[in-house]
């Protein structure tokens, strides 16, 4: 296949063309990037780059801008939301992330664990919510998001030594880097089943979220709210995002055997 065939150095057609798509999910994510930065992500020739983005936009895969920046197109997402496990997921969340959201009027998560990283399956927002840089399709580390905290607290112990084991990035100044420091913080949101974090990704905002058990028990995504840090809503949105988990978990087949 032509797809196979390596380039003078050494890399094939097709993982060239998979570097263009990792290119949106190297940190800082954006929604839209200039093909230079394209280029420069994935490691490519400018014109190698320009070349293989163009094949992308006429398969659907990625969309230009009038402004000439290149966004991920609509025909990822909708492959990507047929994935069992991601779709069956997003369907049975979906009444209860609105009920959230009409409870609270913030922003409103669903992310489920990809590598090192939590993937937004589902986001909802007011138009008075704080600005965040979270959004559908969106991969953010695990360490310094709400929902990333639980899917890391709620994971196997080797994935977790290996994750702290690797540098840790700083987003802002309360963001926790420490392995000692987020060793204890896992071991008590495993205790407590909720993550409260606050400023740790984006400045002005809180998160609070909690985890998403399937009928096995095994934790499968995690919800949260992000608000305002000004606004001193914790106790009333802890409440509110645990009836939301626990509402996703009963629809997925979980019973917990808790009185």
């Amino acid at each position: 296949m032509a797809t196979q065939q390596q380039d003078s150095d050494g890399r094939t057609v097709a993982s060239k063309l998979f570097a263009i798509l990792d290119a949106f999910t190297v940190a800082p994510t954006t929604a839209s990037l200039t093909l230079t930065a394209i280029a420069e992500r994935a490691g490519l020739p400018l014109s190698t780059a320009h070349r293989l983005v163009g094949e992308w936009v006429s398969w659907g895969g990625l969309t230009r801008t009038d402004d000439g920046r290149y966004n991920l197109g609509l025909r990822l997402w909708e492959l990507g939301v047929q994935a069992p496990s991601a779709k069956n997921l997003r369907s049975a969340a979906l009444p209860y992330l609105e009920d959230l959201f009409e409870a609270t009027h913030e922003h409103v998560h669903l992310a489920i664990f990809d590598g090192r990283d939590a993937l937004y399956l589902e986001k909802l927002t007011g138009h008075g919510a704080v600005p965040i840089i979270s959004r559908v399709g969106a991969r953010l580390p695990l360490h310094s998001t709400g929902v990333g905290l639980v899917l890391l607290a709620f994971a196997s112990a080797d994935f977790i030594n290996d994750y702290l084991d690797a540098p840790l990035t700083g987003f802002l100044p309360g963001t926790v880097t420490s392995p000692d420091v987020l060793r204890r913080r896992l071991a008590e949101i495993r205790a407590s089943g909720i993550a409260q974090m606050s400023e740790e990704m984006t400045p002005g905002s809180s998160s609070t979220a909690a985890p998403v058990r399937d009928r096995s028990g095994a934790v499968v995504g995690a919800v949260s709210i992000v608000i305002r840090t000004s606004e001193s809503a914790a106790r009333a949105n802890e409440a509110v995002v645990r009836v939301a988990a626990r509402g996703i978990s009963r629809a997925l087949g979980f019973r917990s055997t808790a009185g």
